[in-house]
């Protein structure tokens, strides 16, 4: 991104403070705000609150001397473009503002790479003169970088539509595949070797079929939630049921985990060190939004565990921040919070007497730690939980470590594997 910035700053790229100037220029106006899940009233929980879209239209309204093409850039329910249209059309300047929908299918850590070679780029609009030639225009924009076969386009409410529904087929795939790890650890099936199977069927492919502790990030849930809410709107009760397993199912799998540690751990953790490694929700970010590693940490407070926390990208004030707002743990209702949890400055200090060690986040350079050097540190017997799979097993168990991983068999619990 900063590259790209420093090429075209200045030439085709702009940025400015002077909202009601550059709308007043533009031929076509993004919008690109953030719909968070309603926290209170009607449908609080699961519905998207698109009050910053609405404000975004009403702003265009108000400052337009031209006519415009309005487009959502952000995840919105199906038929917020109903609304946004409305207010347009509340105009009494005579304006016009066909509305398209371009839904972001950008993902955390990728997204200039995403940008430059998308799948697809989904543009949406009313399916009338001026609903097509505005799709047009914006057709042309892409088709400067992006080949015509790969920009689809469709009618307004597919598009809103299929930005929900993408979202909720990825997050349906990880917990399938979570669903099953719970099995493999019961039966003694090895849940790597049930994903590569199933992954090379060409029907199924291979793609978010890696087991972990589960889940996280800005999108899954809160656009399963959204289509969950959206299904019950409509009455279609057994699909909300349907879709709200996906949540369920990755609720369970996080629990699963914590529960797993203290189970493993001789049924208590009070008092002993274990160190959580990695908080972000994925590799190379540092969004907390709704990680897994939150509840896990939620859960080891509970069991009043001396927790270490090493992340590379995530700072203590992001991390306390988002446990507030999504677990409602503080400071305030939880005497004694930082010296429960301590934030370390590299892996080794998070590990140092640790009766365990926790993987997290898969970050590439928890691959390259000097587990000998971990191993000796540790208090014995050293307990390792893998909730990604990142890690050799094998030789960790050579080491001397008690390794526990996501749907791995226990060799110490099956004589048949």
């Amino acid at each position: 991104l900063l590259e790209v910035v420093q090429v075209c700053r200045g030439k085709n790229l702009f940025f400015s403070t002077d909202i009601d100037a550059e709308i007043q220029k533009a031929d076509v106006v993004f919008i690109s705000v953030n719909t968070p899940t309603k926290t209170q009233g009607i449908g609080a929980g699961r519905a998207a609150n698109i009050k910053n879209c609405e404000l975004c239209a009403r702003k265009i309204v108000e400052v337009s001397t031209t006519n415009k093409i309005v487009v959502e850039k952000s995840t919105v329910p199906v038929r917020t473009a109903q609304a946004i249209t409305r207010v347009l059309k509340s105009n009494e300047k005579g304006l016009e503002f066909p509305v398209l929908s371009n839904p972001e299918f950008l993902a955390e850590g990728t997204a200039m790479a995403d940008l430059m070679n998308p799948d697809r780029v989904l543009i949406g609009g009313q399916q009338n003169e001026a609903g097509l030639k505005a799709a047009q225009t914006l057709v042309s924009v892409y088709a400067n970088w992006v080949p015509r076969e790969q920009i689809l386009t469709t009618n307004l409410w597919s598009s809103e539509l299929s930005k929900l529904v993408a979202n909720a087929f990825l997050a349906q795939r990880v917990s399938s595949i979570n669903s099953i790890s719970a099995l493999c650890e019961a039966t003694g099936a090895d849940v790597l070797e049930i994903s590569r199977a199933v992954g090379m069927d060409a029907r199924i492919g291979n793609r978010f079929l890696q087991p972990s502790v589960g889940f996280g990030g800005s999108c899954f849930q809160k656009d399963i939630l959204n289509l969950v809410y959206l299904c019950e709107t409509y009455g279609l009760d057994e699909c909300a049921t349907y879709w709200n397993q996906v949540i369920l199912m990755n609720d369970y799998q996080k629990k699963r985990f914590s529960e797993k540690i203290v189970a493993k751990m001789f049924n208590t953790v009070t008092g002993k060190k274990i160190a959580l490694m990695g908080y972000a929700f994925k590799k190379d970010t540092g969004d907390v939004r709704e990680t897994p590693s939150m509840f896990v940490l939620r859960d080891l407070i509970q069991e009043q565990a001396k927790i270490f926390v090493y992340d590379p990208q995530v700072s203590r004030e992001d991390m306390w921040s988002e446990m507030d707002y999504t677990c409602g743990v503080n400071h305030q209702n939880t005497p004694g919070l930082d010296d429960a949890v301590v934030t370390a400055t590299d892996p080794y200090q998070a590990c140092d007497g640790a009766h365990a060690m926790a993987i997290l986040t898969e970050w590439d350079e928890f691959k390259t730690l000097d587990f000998d050097r971990i191993y000796k540190s540790m208090a014995k017997p050293a307990f390792l939980f893998d909730g990604r799979n990142l890690l050799d097993h094998e030789k960790l168990r050579d080491m001397g470590f008690e390794v526990h991983a996501i749907g791995k068999p226990d060799p110490t619990a099956f004589t048949d594997l």
